[in-house]
């Protein structure tokens, strides 16, 4: 039964994708531009060659698993706002250790890199959790202003104690090659980091959706008073899902440097915290949905490239079509609700 919920819940997000292209095309043509020529583009620069592939599941890799452990925490009634201060602090943790594998096998140093930086982002997930379940603090003004923390810490290192050598750039220096993720694919730069996404996300689902541990953390989401009445810890479920969404977070930043970016900069993620959050949302806060999700913003992202440059179309439009996308997604699922709760005549 779970596994055909699961099917029929991808259901709305296609409806609403469709739905969001459609407006876009509109406001493409308002705008003054072809349509058909730009999601012509687009579709080429997803779809028109494998190196144009790899790309696309290269940036879906740190929207899959930051989408992943966000629909955990939001099934727990935790609304982390704070994956992209979560992935900062991964990013740091992991440029610190990765800079000082130089000689070390790696078979050693990239899974100590990788589960350093996830122990980074729960960690500061966690202090989200914490402020909640001790104080009663709201993890949307926490995990907001974490964010910021994070993000100034890190221009912190790279203007500071991780400045390069030579000191010209705002960067670290480049990590050793016995740190760098493998590429599956050559001449691409695509690594084995999607394979690491995936993974995470199955593990995800069946965490929330099999174990002991998801049925307590759903409880919660659902109704933390009668969970609690249900013998259920509250405040230990709150800590534990804020904190693996952000182990995911600090996973995502982990693999970015050391599979594509190769050094720590002050601006190591493009917004995919946020982004992560449409990701979950589209998901209908599934860990499997989530994969599909994060690459059709991963798809998104890589074909507005191409599209503004063969068609001209501004690349933001296609911010509009994500938000768009998460408008219907509301909207249907709202629809949905009224439904449920409209009493029969």
């Amino acid at each position: 039964m779970r596994y055909a919920e699961t099917i029929k819940s991808l259901g709305a997000p296609v409806l609403a994708i469709a739905i969001a292209l459609a407006f876009g095309a509109l406001l493409i043509e308002v705008a003054g531009f072809s349509s058909v020529e730009a999601y012509s583009e687009m579709w080429t620069g997803i779809f028109g060659s494998m190196r144009n592939f790899s790309e696309v599941l290269l940036k879906a890799t740190p929207l899959i698993l930051i989408g992943a452990g966000l629909a955990i925490s939001f099934r727990s009634g935790v609304w982390n706002i704070g994956a992209e201060g979560q992935f900062y602090a991964g990013g740091m943790v992991a440029a610190v250790v990765a800079l000082q594998m130089e000689g070390v096998n790696a078979w050693i140093s990239i899974p100590v890199i990788l589960i350093a930086a996830s122990l980074a982002g729960a960690f500061w997930g966690g202090i989200a959790g914490f402020l909640r379940a001790r104080y009663g603090a709201s993890e949307i003004v926490t995990t907001i202003m974490l964010n910021y923390v994070a993000i100034i810490l890190t221009s912190y290192l790279v203007t500071g104690p991780l400045m390069e050598a030579q000191g010209l750039f705002p960067q670290s220096d480049r990590f050793p090659q016995e740190t760098q993720l493998p590429r599956i694919l050559s001449g691409t730069r695509l690594n084995i980091g999607i394979y690491i996404a995936i993974i995470a996300a199955i593990v995800s689902w069946y965490i929330i959706s099999q174990s002991r541990r998801g049925f307590s953390m759903r409880a919660v989401g659902a109704s933390p008073d009668a969970a609690r009445y249900a013998g259920i810890n509250v405040n230990k479920n709150i800590i534990y899902s804020i904190s693996y969404s952000g182990a995911l977070a600090g996973l995502a930043a982990s693999i970015e440097l050391i599979g594509v970016t190769k050094r720590l900069f002050q601006t190591i993620s493009p917004g995919y915290g946020f982004e992560g959050i449409a990701v979950a949302l589209l998901a209908n806060n599934n860990p499997l949905g989530a994969i599909f999700s994060g690459a059709l913003f991963g798809a998104l992202r890589s074909g507005a490239e191409i599209m503004q440059i063969g068609a001209g179309v501004p690349s933001v439009l296609i911010f509009i079509i994500q938000g768009l996308v998460i408008i219907s997604v509301i909207t249907l699922g709202t629809i949905r609700a009224y439904r449920k709760l409209r009493p029969e005549d």
